[in-house]
């Protein structure tokens, strides 16, 4: 890669999805705070159907931008992500989505432009792991995208892809309860062949199968309570309800158990004490591959990519800078 030339004055990149922003608002604020600053003039990049913010990134790059600010969807912000890999440029993110997923993760404001355009000029740098993601389909053809919070096969890409982009518009992530009803005719368990971390291959029937490099969901789900972002970890979530009941078991162990309990000690006393759900199963690992039988439907950070019928992802450990707040 060739080296960018830095200007004296710092100099901030603002990838925005002209969908998802008000364009005006967003440049008079972070221009404002770029003066505050006394930085360079800011560079600013729309994304497109063609380049969701990948391009961009390598082009903010190329200018030497010290900081990419990434206003947009959950899907802007994987992509720019996917642009930012290994660089020391930062990223920071400006929530503009419905799911705002990284930024919940991290602690970010989320219902404050102001407030995240102030961390963007004035936080500090963190470092977090990405997710690798390499995508075979039926036909041979491969693929290879990042992840910042989780990919997943079997019922929850199967809920995004039924999900209807105009009602995700007009009513945010609890869409997904609209796409979760329509996916409710296929909830079969899948038959996949799994090895981790290159050990031996296992054979495993679930509803899903979840990747995380991050564990929290919007609606104060928790689904993977031990993930975290900077550990150079991968944590593994299996869903596999047994019998009548095992979709509340399921729903018992992610929404009260990780949800409520694990926030206080008592609460965690009780989950120690309690006996542990099958249902639910959880792994660690740097590396994972999964082949299934007939192709599935796979997900990235809440958007749908395609039918796979093999899946290998592994950890890049520190491989993206984010900007926090300096007392994070």
């Amino acid at each position: 890669m060739t080296t960018p030339t830095k200007t004296a004055q710092q100099q901030a990149a603002v990838i925005y999805n002209p969908i998802k922003v008000d364009l005006p608002k967003l440049k008079k604020a972070v221009n404002a705070a770029a003066k505050a600053a006394d930085w360079a003039t800011t560079i600013w990049f729309p994304t497109s159907e063609a380049d969701p913010g990948q391009g961009m990134a390598a082009s903010a790059i190329r200018r030497g931008a010290d900081v990419v600010l990434v206003a947009g969807g959950d899907g802007t912000v994987r992509a720019v992500a996917e642009g930012l890999r290994d660089s020391d440029t930062a990223m920071a993110v400006l929530p503009s989505g419905t799911g705002n997923l990284l930024a919940r993760n991290l602690d970010l404001p989320v219902n404050s432009m102001d407030d995240a355009i102030e961390i963007a000029f004035n936080g500090r740098d963190h470092t977090i792991d990405l997710g690798i993601a390499a995508i075979t389909r039926e036909n041979g053809d491969r693929e290879e995208h990042v992840f910042v919070v989780m990919a997943g096969l079997g019922i929850d890409a199967k809920m995004i892809a039924n999900t209807r982009s105009d009602l995700k518009k007009a009513v945010g992530w609890l869409a997904y309860i609209d796409g979760t009803i329509r996916s409710i005719p296929s909830l079969e368990p899948v038959r996949l062949t799994y090895s981790r971390d290159k050990g031996p291959k296992k054979t495993l029937d679930v509803h899903s199968i979840m990747i995380g490099n991050c564990g929290s969901l919007p609606g104060g789900l928790l689904l993977i309570p031990d993930a975290k972002p900077d550990d150079g970890l991968l944590d593994i979530v299996a869903l596999r309800p047994q019998g009548a009941f095992g979709w509340l078991r399921v729903w018992n162990k992610v929404a009260w158990e990780n949800g409520v309990l694990r926030k206080t000690a008592v609460g965690r006393k009780i989950i120690d004490l309690s006996k542990d759900v099958k249902d639910v199963t959880y792994w660690t690992g740097k590396d994972l591959v999964i082949d299934v039988a007939s192709p599935q439907d796979f997900q990235l950070d809440g958007d749908e990519f395609g039918e796979a019928t093999h899946v290998h992802t592994w950890v890049d450990a520190g491989a993206l800078s984010v900007r926090v707040p300096k007392e994070s």
